[in-house]
């Protein structure tokens, strides 16, 4: 009921792409409170904020891993002048422009960072396989300059990369069941409609 809904973030600025632990005690979310796009977590209460990322750039979309040990998301980190003012520029008007995007990975209290996608264009969408020892996720990059994106498959270490999806077109947004019998993810696949995108459910066979 409406009365129970209360805010665990206030004030000015962006606050979202939050997702809860398995165990629903912490809440991993992207917030720019501190002048950037970076990650946070907190209790489910809203209490214990703590800041995961430091970098410039856009971090965001974080998702626990099954055990909440871990969180993959997906990050672009400018060093380039022109590349690094351009970012700053459109963060002043609360834009990002995705075009380019990797995954990274990091402990649930923000050590042991490290990027285990090295790939043209923009991945993203990350989320765990059940074992937590693979990530799924949405990637153009043998299309960067497209809106083409297909899903994809990377162990934690950033190797074995597999395409999982070969339709063509807008394929993102992957999550398992928790028993991991079941994907379900967005796709523009067989739409009647300009930027019709429907959810599809599949079974997953290892």
């Amino acid at each position: 009921t409406g009365d129970i809904l209360k805010p665990l973030t206030t004030g000015p600025g962006y606050n979202a792409e939050a997702t809860l632990s398995s165990d629903g005690q912490r809440i991993v979310f992207t917030s720019h409170r501190e002048g950037d796009l970076d990650i946070y977590t907190m209790n489910s209460d809203g209490g214990e904020v703590q800041r995961l990322t430091h970098e410039l750039g856009y971090d965001g979309w974080p998702f626990f891993s099954p055990d909440g040990q871990w969180i993959v998301y997906r990050a672009h980190h400018p060093t380039e002048p022109e590349a690094v003012t351009r970012y700053k520029e459109l963060l002043a008007r609360e834009l990002i422009e995705p075009m380019r995007m990797d995954l990274y990975l990091m402990r649930a209290d923000g050590s042991e960072k490290r990027q285990i996608t090295h790939l043209p264009g923009a991945s993203f969408a990350p989320f765990f396989f059940p074992d937590g020892e693979r990530i799924i996720f949405a990637s153009n990059y043998q299309n960067p300059a497209s809106s083409q994106f297909e899903l994809f498959a990377v162990n934690r270490n950033g190797q074995g990369l597999e395409r999982i999806t070969f339709s063509g077109g807008f394929n993102t947004f992957p999550m398992f069941s928790p028993d991991g019998k079941k994907l379900v993810f967005a796709s523009n696949r067989n739409a009647q409609q300009p930027r019709e995108i429907n959810i599809f459910v599949a079974d997953w066979v290892p």
